[in-house]
């Protein structure tokens, strides 16, 4: 893998890993038509995943105060994030199940770029109904152990490339009725343990990467935490706005143009 195909990997990786769009399923279809392109199982991947979950660290900083914070302080925002922290607690478990269970075999889906496009056009339609469904309302305090276990399932089915994580948790928690913003932020906040988790697993690949080649992984990392850091708050900035549908019109595009080019 040479340097700038790290740099390239990483920039789509930052852009679209907040974006509802699926990181996976870009990174899948870039790496597709790369020449020669290799990776110790899907260690690269990680890694960017890496670089993108420390923008989320970086951005909510406050909130992960908070929420390290909050069972030690007395009062009603602490209350607040305490309950946070019980739900990301919940929401993980899903997720890790799911992961552990069956990431072998979606791994093996990176390569089907049927598969990839498909799952873009299911993300569109997610994104397009949970819009017009959308009812805000219900924010932190008002959320649930329902909300907590249902959102980490659908950020465990997540694992299909092509499937946008982040669109699939904020879509689930706005069909529930939870406001745009905190449905943004409980999701972010809940990749944080799947992707660090995920990074353990692939540890034991690190042996397998070419000394020539760690440059070129520190590199895509960090930018992918520049793009990042860029594409949540452009986000966040979308989600007020009101405005995901023109994500499912993009994803309904990309999925439709590669899914005629795997034919």
């Amino acid at each position: 893998m040479s340097i700038f195909e790290a740099i390239f990997l990483g920039f789509i990786q930052g852009m679209t890993e907040f974006l509802p769009v699926s990181s996976s399923g870009h990174l899948a279809i870039a790496q597709h038509y790369l020449p020669n392109f290799q990776q110790p199982g899907v260690l690269f991947d990680v890694m960017l995943h890496v670089g993108t979950m420390v923008a989320v660290i970086i951005y909510f900083r406050k909130d992960i105060i908070q929420l390290a914070t909050s069972p030690f302080l007395k009062g009603e925002e602490p209350k607040v994030y305490r309950h946070m922290l019980k739900l990301l607690i919940l929401g993980s478990v899903p997720t890790a199940i799911i992961g552990l269970l069956f990431k072998d075999f979606f791994t093996g889906l990176f390569d089907n770029l049927t598969v990839v496009s498909s799952m873009l056009l299911v993300t569109g339609c997610l994104l397009f109904v949970s819009e017009r469904v959308r009812n805000d309302g219900r924010r932190t305090a008002d959320m649930n152990i329902s909300d907590a276990l249902i959102v980490g399932i659908a950020q465990g089915c997540a694992i299909v490339p092509g499937i946008s994580r982040s669109g699939a948790t904020i879509s689930t928690l706005l069909f529930k009725g939870v406001e745009g913003e905190t449905a943004a932020r409980f999701s972010f906040l809940l990749a944080l343990p799947a992707v660090f988790g995920a990074a353990l697993l692939s540890l034991k690949d690190i042996s397998q990467v070419a000394s020539a080649e760690v440059p070129a992984y520190v590199l895509g990392t960090a930018v992918a935490f520049a793009a990042g850091l860029f594409s949540i708050h452009f986000l966040m900035k979308v989600i007020r706005k009101k405005r995901l549908f023109a994500f499912a019109i993009y994803c309904w595009l990309a999925g439709a143009t590669f899914l005629l080019i795997s034919f």
